[in-house]
Formats: structure tokens, C-alpha cells, sequence
């Protein structure tokens, strides 16, 4: 193991460093399946309006698809960079916080979701705050979407990705075994299970560059990044269709679990 992938993500800037990816971010970045949003909500439907805390929301994009299924959101994001170029929504409402002090109150979320940022937050301090917020019995959502390794393009997108990253560790698929322990064995936290949908996200020259450059470990400037670019053109002409579209493939991965009741904790 290299010493940089012996560093903890949650100690690598992650409060600023998608300042400067902001709008890249809002407008290249996938969005997340149906089928992901319906197991998240799945036996909320008999709460008049479910209360959700969406940490970590980035520019909202699962915010506004929780809040279309009629959830009041609380988008809890530190940057300010990533919350103005968000598209604001009815039952979104947005709190200047991090994950492990969102400033909400005690016992008042139906439901915690993550997507694409647990691996930024300090997954200790994060759970007890989680735990903190969820009302007994609440539920919280963890989701990612990673590349599929099955797929050519995809395959090949991640490679090249790997490389101009300096096999940075968060280009690592996410382990999978490790979050699901780190629920399993949580003392606040039971019922844990794991499900994935796989989707696709079709972009054109434009989507695919953007896509990359939402991306906050890779070089924006300089040679590095000009190579990166080169490479990533010569991998579009190789694999764009008759309409111009390359397809990135996701397995959308979830971890849905429980609060343990207070006079249940060890």
C-alpha cells in the first residue's frame, strides 16, 4: 500500500475541494436510479411527509429526486460553491453544515441518505451524528455510484481515469465488505442490507470531458491534464455511436440499515 492510499479521505481537504468543480459537478454528474430512490423510501410511504437530511448533497441532485417523491429535504453541504449552483427545489431546504455537526436537531429525520460523499466524512464521528438526528427506528441510506469493470468503455474510462489520478485512492472502487462492516458492527445501527441497480449515463464529447473535469482529483491544467484530455478524446472516437454517445455504466450501490433504540444500545 502506497502512502497516499494510506491516508484517510476525510483528512484531504474534502470541505473545499470541490470549490472550483462546482458547476462541472452539477452538470455532468450522474443521477441516481428509480429503482435506488423507490428501496430507499420503501415502507416510508405511511408517514404523512417524511423528513430526510441528505448530508453531504454536493449540488442537490438526490435532494431534488427524494423531494420529487414528496420528502422534505434538508441538503446538509459545507460548500457554499456547490450550493449556489444548485437548481432549487419546493421541499429542498439547505443547511451550511458538515457530516459530523450537521446542526440538526435530536430526533427529527425520518431518514439520513449519503450519495457519493460517506467516503469523505469521518465514518466514526458521521454514524453518532447520524444516530443523533434519526428519530427511533429512522432509517439511514448510504449510495454510490461505481464504474463497472464488466463494460469496455467503462472499463477503459477507469484506466485511463486511474492513471491520470496518480491511482488516487478514492478511484478505488468503493469496499464494499468495509461499509457493510462498519454498519454490521455499529453498536446504533441493525437490520443493515446491501442492494445495487445498475444504470447507464450517456454523454456526448462535451458530457464526457465535463464529467471528467467534475472529478477533484484530477489536474485541471498543464501537461498532465492535456495528455488526460488527448487520451480521453482518442477513447471517445473509439467508442462514441452513430449519435455521438458513449455510455458510462454504474452498479448504483446502497446500504440501507436501522436505528437501534435508544434502550437497545450496548
Amino acid at each position: 500500500m502506497s502512502q497516499n492510499e494510506a491516508i484517510p479521505l476525510h483528512t484531504m481537504q474534502p470541505l473545499t475541494r470541490f470549490s472550483n468543480r462546482a458547476e462541472a459537478y452539477a452538470q455532468y454528474r450522474p443521477s441516481y436510479p428509480e429503482a435506488t430512490i423507490a428501496t430507499i423510501l420503501a415502507g416510508l410511504d405511511n408517514l404523512t411527509q417524511p423528513v430526510a437530511a441528505d448530508i453531504g448533497a454536493g449540488t442537490g441532485i438526490a435532494s431534488r429526486l427524494l423531494a420529487e417523491q414528496g420528502v422534505q429535504v434538508w441538503a446538509v453541504e459545507p460548500n457554499q460553491a456547490m450550493q449556489q449552483v444548485a437548481i432549487p427545489y419546493d421541499r429542498v431546504r439547505w443547511q451550511t453544515a458538515t457530516a459530523e455537526a450537521t446542526g440538526l436537531p435530536d430526533r427529527s429525520m425520518d431518514l439520513v441518505t449519503c450519495f457519493q460523499a460517506f467516503h469523505w466524512f469521518d465514518a466514526d464521528l458521521s454514524l453518532l451524528e447520524f444516530h443523533r438526528i434519526l428519530k427511533p427506528g429512522g432509517r439511514l441510506a448510504l449510495v454510490w455510484n461505481n464504474r463497472v469493470r464488466d463494460d469496455g468503455f467503462t472499463a477503459s474510462y477507469s484506466q485511463l481515469i486511474q492513471v491520470a489520478s496518480g491511482n488516487h485512492p478514492a478511484e478505488k472502487l468503493r469496499d464494499i465488505t468495509q461499509t457493510c462492516d462498519q454498519l454490521t458492527n455499529h453498536p446504533f445501527f441493525m437490520q443493515v442490507r446491501q442492494t445495487a441497480h445498475r444504470h447507464q449515463q450517456a454523454v456526448g464529447w462535451a458530457g464526457l470531458l465535463g464529467r471528467v473535469q467534475s472529478t477533484s482529483y484530477l489536474p485541471q491544467a498543464g501537461e498532465s491534464y492535456e495528455q488526460l484530455v488527448t487520451e480521453l478524446r482518442q477513447l471517445y472516437q473509439q467508442w462514441a455511436d452513430a449519435e455521438g454517445l458513449v455510455y458510462l455504466t454504474y452498479s448504483t450501490d446502497l446500504f440501507l440499515a436501522e436505528t437501534v433504540p435508544s434502550s437497545e444500545r450496548l
